[in-house]
């Protein structure tokens, strides 16, 4: 095997008997002499002639070509037990690694499975009625699986993101996320993918409840000795990994009333901005809108305000806007895309960093940033009318301070309500957006303008708590407690979770095998 790199048009890039000729011709051999696939794709939009930097793995015609690293479970029946707080990507990552090495996983999952799932939201949509068990953030999948199903991460560091990705592809996904430098799913396309790991996971003697939500700890001598589900029933068990995700702030409650450890982290909030699809595709692609060669286009962006990074997060193109609240007395907005980003509207958040110590008392309130994360959300719903209507605002509008009397058309179905944002976000948080946006509108002419609409607040970026662990990946505090991904501030993404989840079932079968 060989691998060869050059770049092609977008059009060329699509044109199979091109990129076998170019081939050939690289590796100075006839086109009939080999045969090959895509490594890795990405778009150079950077100049006006936007090009596709190729990769390709070149084999022999006698050569086999190798299919994608594949999943071995075992038979855990006899195995025993581990318990998993939650069936998002890292709690379902975690249990099929568990059904690999031998152990039995036992996933407690407080909301409902993917399809039951599906009711709420519509519900929450609709009538902006919040359940606060089943929502965008609780239930199977978590909050990757109805807020875009987005595959990228930067933590390069973390764990086997190949063998993360393959194992996607094992259960459904498309191998174009093998080979895509952006790799994504979609919302559409994520919740029968996760049905089959769930299926997988029971079909091999693990198990997974629904409407089981984690109400206590059982601790003895510093030590797990089982979990509480649902105020009532007790499971013994001496590993138990806490997966919950990143809004489950009932369990940041509970570890603090326990006196056990746990750090206020810093995090980001700002709003969630919306513009026509096709105008960000002007702007990056030089003029040519997506067509059959190039996809809807995505952007980042960062800069410094005040010392401070405002940057965009969880960019979504073709995408929707959300509503992600977890109780019914706040707003929160959040983004996905389906598949195809087909829709006519682009939407990223748009936030600022927050630090512990921008508040009196973080060094003895490891909840100082889950209280401002908090009373934004609420001032926002209250703002609205106390309903589930998101506070807006034309961009322009916001950055020169003035109440929107009109707004464009939105994908966030509950409804707008034009409110100047400047009014209800902390001024640390509006006073860096406004600048950043003149920034971001420099770097890209027509960013900053009022056809884009803000949604308030973007607030759930990542935990503002850490659960602290050592190496072992233990809670340095409570032996047999493995605080887990997102929620225990450790990663962000579907990928970079689903790996930390594969990771602390890495250590609790490794110390099982010392022992």
């Amino acid at each position: 095997m060989e691998q060869i790199q050059f770049q092609v048009t977008p059009e060329q890039a699509k044109d199979e008997t091109y990129l076998r000729e170019r081939i050939a011709k690289e590796l100075g051999v006839y086109s009939d002499t080999f045969k090959f696939r895509w490594k890795r794709r990405s778009i150079d939009a950077r100049k006006r002639q936007i090009k596709i930097n190729c990769s390709f793995d070149v084999f022999e015609m006698d050569e086999e070509i190798p299919s994608p690293a594949s999943f071995f479970p075992k038979d855990v029946q006899e195995g025993k037990p581990i318990a998993i707080i939650g069936a998002g990507p890292a709690g379902l990552f975690a249990g099929l690694r568990a059904l690999e090495l031998g152990l039995k996983p036992i996933i407690f999952e407080r909301g409902k499975d993917v399809r039951s799932r599906r009711r709420d939201l519509a519900t929450l949509n609709k009538e902006g009625i919040v359940n606060p068990e089943s929502n965008y953030c609780f239930g199977e999948g978590g909050a990757g699986t109805y807020s875009d199903g987005k595959l990228y991460t930067r933590s390069k560091k973390r764990g086997d993101i190949k063998k993360a990705l393959e194992w996607f592809v094992e259960f459904g996904a498309t191998e174009e996320i093998l080979i895509d430098a952006h790799p994504h799913i979609g919302t559409n396309k994520l919740p029968q993918i996760i049905v089959g790991m769930r299926e997988k996971i029971i079909e091999f003697g693990g198990e997974v409840r629904f409407g089981s939500k984690l109400t206590d700890l059982i601790i003895k001598d510093n030590r797990v000795a089982g979990v509480e589900i649902n105020n009532e029933t007790t499971y013994e068990f001496d590993h138990v990994i806490l997966a919950t995700g990143h809004s489950a702030r009932d369990i940041y409650t509970l570890l603090h009333n326990k006196g056990i450890q746990i750090n206020a982290k810093p995090f980001a909030l700002g709003v969630r901005i919306e513009h026509p699809q096709e105008q960000i595709d002007k702007i990056q692609y030089h003029g040519r809108l997506n067509d059959d060669f190039l996809p809807p286009a995505s952007y980042s962006l960062v800069t410094q305000v005040d010392g401070r990074g405002v940057y965009s997060f969880c960019m979504c193109p073709g995408g929707i806007v959300a509503p992600c609240a977890t109780e019914q007395e706040e707003v929160v907005t959040n983004g996905w895309s389906p598949s195809k980003r087909n829709n006519p509207y682009s939407n990223s958040g748009i936030v600022v960093a927050v630090y512990p110590d921008d508040f009196e008392g973080h060094e003895s309130n490891p909840l100082v940033c889950l209280e401002f994360q908090k009373m934004v959300e609420r001032t926002c719903w209250e703002a609205a009318g106390k309903t589930q209507h998101v506070p807006a605002q034309r961009m322009k509008d916001f950055v020169d301070k003035k109440v929107s009397k009109t707004l464009p058309k939105s994908s966030y179905q509950p409804g707008l309500k034009s409110i100047d944002l400047n009014t209800i976000l902390p001024p640390m948080i509006a006073d860096r957006l406004r600048v950043a946006f003149g920034d971001f509108g420099r770097k890209m002419k027509g960013y900053l303008t009022n056809d884009a609409i803000l949604h308030a607040p973007e607030s759930r970026t990542s935990s503002p708590v850490q659960i602290p662990r050592g190496k072992d990946f233990q809670h340095p505090e409570i032996e047999g407690l493995y605080p887990c991904a997102e929620g225990a501030g450790f990663a962000g993404g579907i990928i970079s979770a689903g790996i930390d989840g594969m990771k602390c079932v890495d250590a609790i079968h490794d110390l099982r095998t010392e022992k």
